[in-house]
C-alpha cells in the first residue's frame, strides 16, 4: 500500500528533557544545517528547565535537565525512529548548546550540535523555505507541528495544531503571536504555512502571483503561550533562527 505524508509530519522531533535519566518534562524540536554541522533547533527554556523569562525552574521536582532524548527518523526506514540521548553540558559543566549571537539567554531558542547520527535520517528544515512569497499576515492560517502533551500519531509522527497569525509580523520585533490551541509538550514546535493547493499572492509591484503544487513556508519556532489562561502563543522568527543557525562556528 503506497501512503503519502507531508514531510514535516516527521521533520518534528519528540525530546525528553531528563535529570540523569529521570525525565522532567516533554518538547519538541527540529534539525537545521550549519556551518558546524547538523544541530537541534529547540526552545532554551526546554534545554535550561526554566522560565526563560523569570529564571524559575520548570518542574516541581527541583530538578534542572542534564541531557535530551532525541527520537530520530531511523535511517532508510520512513516510520520507524531510534532514540538518542545528547548531553547537555561538558565535562565542566559547561552548556553545550549555543545561544543568539546578539539577544543571547533573551532568545527562547538555541542549537543543540548532535553527536550521535549513525542510524539517524536526517531530515532537515530550511529555514529560508517559502521565504520567497509573503510571510501570512494577521488573520492567516500558520500551524503549529508537534507533540502536545507528549503524544504523537502512526508512531512517532507529529500533531498539527493550526491556529492563526495574531500580530503584525512587519514590525521590528524578534517574535510575534499566534492564536493557536496550543498545550505543553509542544514548546519547540516549527510554525509552518501550509499551502497543500498552490498559493496566490500580491506581489510588491501590485500584480498577482500564482505558485502550483504543495508550498511550505518556514516561519518560526513556537514557545509557549502568554499565560496558561489564553490560547495566544509566541513564535520567534525564522530571521532569529537564521543568525543563531550562521552564528556557528
Amino acid at each position: 500500500m503506497n501512503i503519502k505524508i507531508l514531510e514535516q509530519s516527521v521533520k518534528s522531533l519528540f525530546l525528553k528533557a531528563q535529570f540523569k535519566g529521570n525525565c522532567l518534562a516533554s518538547g519538541t524540536g527540529f534539525l537545521a544545517k550549519s556551518p558546524i554541522g547538523h544541530v537541534l533547533i529547540t526552545n532554551r527554556h526546554i534545554v535550561t528547565g526554566r522560565n526563560n523569562d523569570t529564571d524559575e525552574l520548570l518542574s516541581l521536582t527541583g530538578g534542572f535537565p542534564t541531557e535530551l532524548v532525541i527520537s530520530h527518523n531511523k535511517k532508510n526506514v520512513l516510520g520507524e525512529w531510534v532514540t538518542c540521548t545528547e548531553p547537555l553540558y561538558n565535562q565542566n559543566n559547561q552548556p553545550l548548546w549555543h545561544e543568539h549571537p546578539t539577544l543571547g539567554s533573551k532568545a527562547d531558542v538555541v542549537a543543540l550540535p548532535l553527536t550521535y547520527t549513525n542510524e539517524v535520517e536526517l531530515r532537515t528544515y530550511n529555514l529560508d523555505e517559502g521565504s520567497s512569497i509573503p510571510y501570512p499576515k494577521p488573520s492567516d492560517r500558520v500551524s503549529v507541528v508537534g507533540f502536545p502533551f507528549g503524544r504523537s500519531t502512526g508512531g512517532g509522527m507529529a500533531i498539527w495544531v493550526t491556529g492563526f497569525v495574531a500580530s503584525e509580523q512587519e514590525l521590528p520585533e524578534p517574535k510575534f503571536l499566534i492564536d493557536s490551541r496550543t498545550r505543553p509538550g509542544q514548546s519547540g514546535s516549527p510554525v509552518i504555512a501550509q499551502h497543500n493547493n498552490g498559493c496566490t499572492y500580491i506581489a510588491d509591484d501590485g500584480t498577482t502571483k500564482m505558485i502550483m503544487g504543495t508550498i511550505t513556508q518556514f516561519i518560526g519556532i513556537y514557545s509557549g503561550r502568554i499565560n496558561r489562561e489564553s490560547d495566544i502563543g509566541i513564535v520567534w522568527k525564522a530571521s532569529i533562527l537564521k543568525e543563531l543557525v550562521n552564528s556557528l562556528s
